[in-house]
């Protein structure tokens, strides 16, 4: 970590001049390049590269769901649009970057003073990074989910640059405010509503609140009567192969032994405590740890080792549920640098409370050796905590449109937080050249993404590799 005396304290003007020295080296307008090279390497290959280290038996599952859609396949590419970005113009202007920034990884959750606000919420691939690596997986996203919906070329368009521009105006006012100013900017829901209603149709509006409604029911109380039942006199995680087994039917079916397993999480349970502010070390510890079982989350995240962990407070009606999920290697560090942090648990936790305005009160780190030897990191967070996301596949375009800009503030305050807004606002300037480039870039790479989605269909087609749909 960087001693406080060694940190470089440059003034406004200095850090104007870094961004305008890197718009020197690289032109706004060639963030719209694009080319892959004669030798890009093949996406299935990158994927089956990623599957390797995971729990073999849920890879088809993820492949069956990147084969549903373009999107779908777009969300669990990461590596895949890693490697394309290095080959891309770097600004070499660097933020935390969240490696994943698509549509999707945003959403609603519970504050530490139980307020509902949205952010980021999906950190597994943070690392230091491009800050423009990031701003093209969100807008590229869009196009990409645009394209789901059959929205036409011009509402696409209008999309991307709404986004980019909104990024833009976000990072040059950031870049005017007080360092302790954008520490505290936040977006609350009640903000999120008003902002989407100025912009988004009447329907779209509507079905958010529904949302934000059945996002403040989802807690652990919720995930209690929906995943838990009474078994011999005990409340037991109930079983719904293949996507949640508990423990104890790992052992039927396959032979996993359950005790070392309880053993071995029960150890990152008790150790990662040591992660925790005091206080809420103490709160944990009000809780006695009673049940486990494997749950499979997300689709780039499918076939990682990923936990879930209920808990009893003062009597069996008072629940905490934890999630303890596999952290990997980024897919940024094969390009960027590798993490400063000793495991991957901690890279994920520090990166998401640098990035996030507020953070899990649970949210720590540990690592583990495994049942077969391998060493592993895991972070800890609660299941669920008032965790709500947006409906794309029902969205019109100024839905998207509105929602898009709301990602783009998002993103915009993470990278202020972490990086040098006034650099960044510089680069980017005021005219609309940055805008028309990273929409450019999109359409581009939206194709590349389709071709992408064939190459894994083709994969599954050929018997290359197996796919199970519909999970």
């Amino acid at each position: 970590m960087k001693d406080l005396q060694h940190v470089e304290h440059l003034t406004p003007a200095e850090r104007a001049d870094r961004g305008k020295a890197a718009r020197k080296r690289v032109p706004r307008t060639s963030q719209a390049y694009f080319d892959p090279p004669s030798d890009r390497p093949d996406p299935v290959s990158l994927l089956e590269s990623q599957s390797a280290t995971r729990l073999q038996q849920l890879i088809p599952i993820r492949y069956g769901r990147m084969m549903q859609t373009a999107f779908t396949f777009y969300r669990g590419a990461a590596l895949v649009m890693a490697a394309d970005l290095a080959e891309t113009p770097n600004s070499g202007l660097s933020v935390q970057a969240c490696g994943d920034a698509h549509l999707m990884n945003f959403g609603a959750f519970a504050s530490p003073e139980r307020a509902l606000v949205f952010d980021i919420n999906d950190f597994d691939e943070t690392n230091p990074g491009p800050w423009e690596w990031d701003l093209k997986r969100l807008t590229a996203s869009l196009e990409v989910a645009a394209r789901d919906r059959g929205f036409t070329d011009p509402e696409r368009r209008v999309i991307l640059l709404a986004a980019t521009k909104q990024y833009r105006d976000s990072m040059a006012n950031f870049a005017g405010m007080p360092q302790l100013e954008i520490w505290y900017a936040r977006l609350d829901i009640e903000t999120l509503v008003e902002n989407f209603a100025k912009q988004a149709s009447k329907t779209g509006v509507k079905r958010a609140r529904r949302q934000i409604a059945k996002a403040q029911t989802r807690d652990s109380v919720q995930a209690f009567s929906k995943f838990t039942q009474v078994v011999d006199g005990e409340r037991r995680i109930v079983s719904s192969p293949p996507l949640i087994v508990n423990v104890r039917d790992l052992m039927q079916q396959e032979g996993v032994d359950g005790d070392q397993v309880i053993e071995t999480i029960g150890s990152v349970l008790r150790s990662y405590r040591s992660t925790l502010q005091f206080d809420r070390r103490h709160l944990l510890e009000q809780f006695e740890f009673t049940d486990l079982a494997l749950k499979v989350v997300g689709v780039g995240s499918v076939g990682t080792r990923c936990w879930m962990a209920l808990f009893r407070g003062r009597d069996t009606e008072d629940p905490l549920f934890l999630q303890v999920k596999e952290a990997q290697e980024s897919v940024l560090e094969r390009f960027t640098s590798k993490s400063e942090f000793r495991t991957s648990g901690e890279r994920v936790v520090a990166g998401q409370r640098l990035m996030q305005s507020a953070s899990d009160i649970f949210l720590g780190w540990d690592h583990v050796s495994g049942l077969d030897g391998v060493s592993r990191s895991f972070y800890v967070r609660q299941l669920r905590d008032w965790k709500g996301s947006a409906v794309i596949d029902a969205m019109e375009p100024s839905d998207l449109a509105a929602y898009g800009r709301i990602c783009a503030w998002t993103l915009a305050k993470a990278h202020a937080r972490s990086g040098d807004a006034i650099a960044l606002s510089t680069y980017m300037g005021k005219s609309d050249r940055l805008d028309n480039a990273i929409a450019d870039f999109s359409q581009a790479y939206a194709d590349q993404n389709e071709k992408d989605h064939d190459a894994l269909v083709a994969a599954v087609k050929s018997g290359r590799i197996t796919a199970e749909q519909g999970i």
